[in-house]
């Protein structure tokens, strides 16, 4: 219950509100530890109900929940969920105004619970509304595990009553149903009247203060008493089948012990007879197998000969065979040792010729890069010769402006003496000025000219460079391959070697132990000759043995099969025995039949007379109905003849003038 109150407080917090102190209490209360949850004339929140809507389903410890008189709301009643209570037996919700919604939770518990027996709704307002009110009882007609159903107070009328009733008529669970002080009338009544014909199992229904007449609470009253007096013919009828089962039980207990009895007789007979005949084949097979394994023997003895003789003959032919693999594996090992040496000499003259090769393209690569050398010492001596000259003629470029600027200046000053000179000086200017643009030319074509020098020698050096590099680089690649080569034939030919020594040597002591082999095998073969000997002469004794055994074994045969005879003339009189069992059973079983159609005829003739006694319920109802039309027709009658008799009356005359 802790956790339980713990988990509570948690919902209430997540929801914003603060637990309800009295929900807390009544959690930590010993009927709440014994499954009982009662919040009786507790005023629950919106909160309350929705924590407790998560809380109760599924897992909830309580087998009874009981909240009357806890003022629910609407809402409150939708936070609950009742539709996923799981695991209640007894549900009380007294006095809480149920109205539209309540009555659709409950109708959706109803169909969705499978535990619930009992259901406490008094002081309600279910049948206020007749929608939600079909829906509860859509719930009853689907709900077959409740017993009992309290409604009082809950304002329903007839039509609520109808709805009512055709829910009872499709359900087969429901044993006490309480409507007092609800308003069922006469049409109410009679609905629930006409259920109780198709209903069974309703045994207690309380009508009081519902204003219906006293010959329709008197027929209920007759239709719960023929349910229960039709329940309690049930089990009467029910413990007198099982008490005629357990008698058939019992005599077949007894059959089946006698039946087994006879059986183990037959089997322990079988048994004594198994056991003789294992013992005297027994001791047939031990001679047998004695026999056998003599027998066994020798041809193992003479299997052992022949194969030591032909390991010999195979040892010689091996002996024969390794010595001819030595000499061939010698010769191969000169001739393998020979061509090794004449490879590893071709090799070296290869690999020397390789070199000779290498060094030759490494000195035509000196060569080269000397050539290359000269080249750029060459293009640099003439990059030089062109900075010279650029040199020299940026010096004369300058050297000329500045002349030029002097010769502007004189002719500026002798223009302003002179007027008449301005034409040459013009020309002079000009010719300066082309002069200046074609040494700027100039200028830039040999700067064009020492860039494209100094890339190309880059190249060369760069060209140059690697080409030294690559050869280095080869020539150390095959110095190192021709090496591991060498090592790798060495290694190949020492290894051969050694496998042969190895095979030389194992192909000698192999021959020294065959030779031991042939010599053992020979002393065996005496040895064995002499056992085969002594061996003859037992299988002669036993076989006389099994001569005597086998004339022993024929007279307990014959022994054996007259007690068999007499145990079977004792099998058949147990049999005819037991085939008068089986009658006797037949005839208890013939009885327990009769006796089961004679129950259920007079369970017939108790629903023929059931209803012949409606029918004349019915006749009666017709004739007191028939009666009440005709007193009100008479009082009709009545009241228009007395105000006809009052309006011819002068006195009705003078009330009329008036």
């Amino acid at each position: 219950m802790e956790q339980f109150g713990q988990e509570y407080a948690r919902l209430c917090a997540a929801a914003g509100a603060a637990p309800q102190e009295a929900v807390l209490q009544r959690l930590r209360e010993p009927d709440a530890a014994r499954g009982r949850l009662d919040l009786a004339a507790q005023s629950l929140s919106l909160q309350t109900c929705s924590a407790l809507g998560r809380l109760l389903p599924g897992a909830a410890p309580f087998a009874a929940l009981a909240l009357g008189d806890c003022g629910l709301s609407e809402e409150g009643a939708r936070g609950l969920d009742w539709g996923r209570l799981r695991g209640h037996l007894g549900l009380l919700f007294q006095g809480n105004n149920l109205r539209t919604m309540g009555a659709e939770a409950l109708g959706k518990l109803l169909m969705q619970n499978k535990s619930i027996r009992s259901l406490t709704l008094e002081w309600n307002s279910l049948g206020m509304w007749e929608e939600g009110f079909s829906f509860f009882c859509q719930g009853l007609r689907a709900n077959n595990f409740l017993q009992h159903l309290d409604l009082r107070n809950n304002q329903i009328n007839h039509q609520g009553a109808g709805e009512l009733a055709m829910a009872l008529a499709q359900n087969s669970s429901l044993q006490e149903l309480d409507l007092r002080w609800n308003n069922v009338g006469l049409l109410g009544g009679r609905s629930l009247l006409n259920c109780l014909h198709s209903n069974k199992t309703l045994k207690r229904l309380e009508l009081a203060g519902n204003n219906v007449p006293g010959d329709i609470l008197k027929a209920v009253e007759q239709a719960l008493d023929h349910n229960q007096d039709r329940e309690a013919i049930l089990s009467e009828a029910q413990n007198r089948v099982n008490i005629l089962n357990k008698e058939v039980l019992s005599l077949k207990d007894e059959k089946n012990k006698q039946f087994m009895d006879f059986v183990d007789t037959v089997d322990k007979q079988k048994e004594e007879r198994a056991r003789s005949e294992k013992m005297s084949a027994a001791r047939v097979s031990q001679l047998q197998e004695a026999l056998d394994e003599q027998y066994s023997i020798m041809n193992s003895l003479k299997t052992k000969l022949q194969m030591t003789e032909a390991a010999l003959a195979l040892s010689e032919q091996k002996v024969r065979n390794l010595g001819e693999l030595l000499n061939a594996m010698k010769q191969e090992q000169n001739s393998v040792a020979e061509c090794h040496f004449k490879e590893l000499q071709q090799q070296k003259q290869e690999g020397a010729d390789r070199e000779g090769r290498l060094l030759h393209d490494l000195s035509a690569a000196s060569e080269k890069n000397l050539l290359l050398r000269s080249q750029v010492d060459e293009l640099e001596r003439k990059c030089k010769f062109q900075q010279d000259q650029l040199f020299q003629v940026k010096q004369d470029l300058t050297n000329t402006t500045a002349e030029l600027k002097l010769r502007a200046v004189e002719a500026e000053g002798e223009w302003r003496s002179r007027n008449s000179l301005w034409t040459p000086v013009d020309r002079v200017t000009q010719h300066m000025e082309a002069s200046e643009r074609s040494l700027h030319n100039r200028i830039q074509r040999l700067e064009a000219i020492r860039i494209s020098l100094e890339e190309e020698l880059s190249q060369v050096k760069a060209a140059a460079l690697t080409e030294r590099g690559r050869a280095e680089e080869e020539l150390i690649k095959v110095r190192s391959q021709a090496r591991l080569e060498e090592q790798q034939r060495l290694e190949h030919l020492e290894e051969k070697l050694r496998l042969m020594t190895e095979s030389r040597d194992e192909a000698q002591n192999c021959c020294l132990k065959q030779k031991e082999m042939v010599a053992e095998a020979q002393a065996k073969a005496k040895q064995l000759s002499l056992c085969a000997d002594g061996l003859r002469r037992r299988l002669d004794e036993l076989q006389q043995d099994l001569d005597s055994k086998e004339e022993e074994k024929v007279t307990e045969l014959n022994k054996v099969k007259v007690e068999l005879q007499e145990k079977i003339g004792h099998l058949e009189a147990e049999r005819t025995a037991q085939s008068g069992l089986r009658e006797k059973i037949a005839a208890l079983e013939r009885q327990l039949k009769a006796l089961s159609s004679n129950h259920r005829e007079a369970l017939l003739d108790k629903e023929g007379e059931i209803s012949l006694l409606l029918e004349k319920l019915r006749m009666k109802e017709a004739e007191i109905s028939r009666m009440r039309e005709e007193e009100a027709q008479r009082a009709s009658f009545l009241q228009n003849a007395i105000m006809a008799y009052v309006q011819g009356s002068p006195l009705g005359t003078h009330g009329s003038r008036k």
